[in-house]
Parts: C-alpha cells; structure tokens; sequence
C-alpha cells in the first residue's frame, strides 16, 4: 500500500520554545514512542506534522473521542458485493506500512481502547488483530505519538499509569510572549502590534484560569481573531466571537473577562 497521500508536501509552521524537536528526533531513531503533553491549542498538532514533514514519513491522525472503540483503530470486517473483506483500521495501516500514528487527546477514548496500543509500546513492537487472527509486526519506521491535556484529568477521563509509563513526555505549554506574538502574527497574517495586543489579551484570560476558568485563551483563539480583525471585524467584536463566547459560558466570568480584556484594547 502507498502512503503518499498521507505525506505532507509543505513544511507546517512551527516555533520551537525548548528541545522538543532534538527529542522527537531522537526518540523517532529509537522508535520510542511519544506523549504530547500541553493545554488546548498550544500547538501539539502543529508540532506532530512538522516533525513527520520534517523526517519525511507519512503521518495518520485519529482523533480520539469516548465512542471509539479498539476496531476503529485496528479494523474490521465488511460486507462488500465480493462477500465479507478485512479493513486495516489507521492504527494497523500505519503499523503495517510503517507511518508516524498520531492519536490525538487519547484520554477521551475509552480505557479498553487505548489498551490495544500497549503491544507497540514495548520491545514487542506488534499490534495483535484478534478478530483477523493475525499480529502485525511494526515496520521499521513506524513510531506511535499520543497527546492529552493534563488540564482535564479527572477519575474518569485520565490516562492509565501502565499507559503512561510506555511514553516517553514531551512538555507543551503557551509560548512566551514575543514568540506568541511571532506566531499569532504570521498565521493570521495581522501585523506585530495587534498580534502583541492579542497575546496580552491572552495573558489576562490565563490570569484567570483556576478562578472560574478551567483554562485561559489558547494561541489557537488567537490566531482566529487576528483572521477576523484581518477581515474586517473590529477588534472588541473578533475578540468577544473568538475568546470570549468560547471559553465561558458563565455571565459572570464573561463579565469579568471582558473587563479584562478592555483594559488591553487601546
């Protein structure tokens, strides 16, 4: 099978803030497998793509959510006009013809599901198809990255501690201010001086994480309100659209969001 359609054939954008490529890198030429984590939109998926574009392999991206059961990413059996035929699921298509398989938010699948990934994470480096009666040696360059937002563990949605002790960790978290800035700027395409007003926006919403907010404005908000001021929207309006109505839906915290916000608007 060709994996071509799943290459990325332009370098995605990326900052690096620390040694996250040199450690990726590393861990790809061991075939270690990563775990991503960081608060929403701080850029792990930005960061996953520019690592399988920039080592040249294909990459297969699943988005976990608490339906998805362990055929949806092995496979499955389906009736076709030939009669009953196998489906490698992305998992398997990956293992079996060597990609980088991104599970992305792992904690939202079900425990019973994420416990399919445990065979690639050790020296056995097989995935088991039970239902094909077949195991699935990995090839060569297939390499297993999972990310998760520690933000929201709880006793119900958090990863098993024989889950994480397979990964080795790699730490996301908001840029600093300046590089923010940078990225805000380029991928809205806003100039340096509202991109810096937005990161300030930014900074007082974080302020106010733990304080009637589970989290603050993620760099992603941002860029989508440096796109709607770009468009035309003024900016109180692009910032109440993108961060605002998001990220609260408690009048009070919105109250006192937006009093924040104001004092960053010239």
């Amino acid at each position: 099978m060709n994996l071509d359609a799943y290459r990325i054939a332009a370098e995605p954008y990326y900052q690096p803030v620390g040694d996250e490529i040199a450690i990726f890198e590393a861990a790809f030429s061991q075939r270690l497998p990563v775990m991503l984590k960081g608060p929403t939109g701080c850029g792990k998926t930005r960061f996953v793509e520019h690592m399988a574009w920039r080592l040249n392999k294909p990459l297969v991206t699943v988005a976990a959510h608490e339906d998805m059961t362990a055929s949806d990413l092995a496979g499955r059996y389906l009736l076709e006009p030939e009669g009953t035929v196998w489906h490698d699921g992305p998992l398997t298509m990956a293992v079996r013809y060597g990609a980088i398989c991104y599970l992305d938010e792992i904690v939202e699948a079900r425990q019973d599901t994420t416990v399919v990934i445990h065979p690639l994470t050790d020296a056995r480096r097989i995935l088991p198809l039970e239902k094909h009666n077949e195991i699935v040696p990995a090839h060569a360059d297939f390499q297993l990255t999972i990310s998760y937002n520690p933000g929201y563990q709880s006793a119900v949605k958090d990863l098993k501690e024989s889950t994480k002790q397979r990964f080795l960790a790699i730490d996301f978290s908001y840029p600093p201010a300046a590089v923010e800035a940078a990225i805000v700027a380029r991928e809205s395409g806003t100039d340096a001086n509202l991109a810096g007003t937005l990161v300030a926006i930014a900074e007082r919403s974080r302020n106010l994480q733990g304080h009637g907010l589970d989290e603050g404005a993620s760099t992603r908000m941002l860029i989508h309100a440096g796109r709607l001021v770009r468009a035309g929207l003024p900016l109180e309006a692009a910032v109440r659209s993108s961060i605002v109505l998001p990220i609260t839906d408690n009048p009070d915290i919105r109250q006192a969001l937006s009093a924040a916000i104001e004092a960053c608007i010239p």
